[in-house]
């Protein structure tokens, strides 16, 4: 067995009386059995993260417990490259409040009628009611960089949908719904890291589709529209949060602190 007690600098990690006790936890020996060659710092960083998590899971309990009393409608969207991370944030964010408050909506592609509608017409019918958390794994901004890069929309269609989206924003937001825009960024490389990763497992193999397996030669023409859309509705009224995912873990703290953040909860409210 080959323990690396090393940090990526080369410099010594020393362990406290306070870390040993984290490692010598369930999820401390979980974390350092986990993966060869075995990595003190690493496992005592994934403990660190898994109590961070748990805390942080009480607050948006509190969060849930605060919109359901005064019948808030929450609107939380998730954007980002394929394999960003975007399921696995929203797994961790909806794990732990109560089911029978929240949805996750991960919308197929349009059936042959909902292409004769308006186009946000079919995410509007998922909105939130009174009391209702509702997380989108992608929204309407498919037509912003997904349609285009891939031939998915036309060129007027793709104008149509820039030119109406702050509006249809500050309607949702005149409304008096929440709502909150998070895209997770990832580089090229560690895209291709997830792919692979992917690919080789067979119980994960389901996730690839056709528009991924595309992802890294498009990969220029993503950002293009991508660093279009920021321009266009990273606007005061409805801003983005980038977050940056090449750790999973910490992209997911940090999703969750800007949703708490994002959100004037009452912090003190019993749960």
């Amino acid at each position: 067995m080959t323990v690396n007690n090393m940090n990526p600098h080369n410099t010594e990690f020393k362990l406290t009386e306070q870390d040993a006790e984290k490692l010598n936890s369930k999820e401390g020996l979980l974390a350092m059995l986990s993966r060869e060659p075995y990595n003190v710092e690493r496992a005592l960083r994934y403990v660190n993260y898994l109590q961070k998590l748990e805390k942080l899971q009480v607050e948006l309990i509190r969060l849930q417990t605060w919109a359901i009393e005064n019948n808030e409608r929450i609107i939380i969207l998730f954007e980002g490259r394929d394999a960003a991370g975007k399921g696995g944030a929203i797994r961790r964010i909806t794990e732990r409040i109560n089911p029978r408050h929240m949805r996750i909506v991960a919308l197929p592609k349009p059936s042959e009628e909902q292409t004769t509608q308006w186009y946000f017409q079919r995410y509007v019918e998922q909105f939130p009611k009174a009391g209702e958390l509702v997380l989108f794994d992608r929204s309407w901004y498919n037509r912003a960089v997904v349609e285009p890069v891939n031939g998915f929309c036309t060129e007027e269609e793709y104008k149509v949908f820039m030119k109406q989206v702050n509006g249809f924003e500050k309607m949702i937001l005149q409304s008096g719904i929440r709502l909150v825009k998070i895209y997770m960024s990832i580089s090229k490389k560690e895209q291709q890291k997830r792919f692979d990763e992917i690919k080789n497992d067979p119980l994960k193999q389901w996730k690839m589709t056709a528009v991924d397996e595309r992802a890294q030669e498009l990969w220029d023409d993503y950002t293009a529209y991508k660093k279009k859309m920021f321009k266009k509705t990273n606007t005061e009224l409805s801003p983005w949060k980038i977050i940056r995912a090449n750790r999973k873990t910490e992209a997911r703290i940090t999703c969750i602190e800007h949703i708490l953040d994002s959100i004037p909860y009452d912090k003190s409210i019993e749960i």
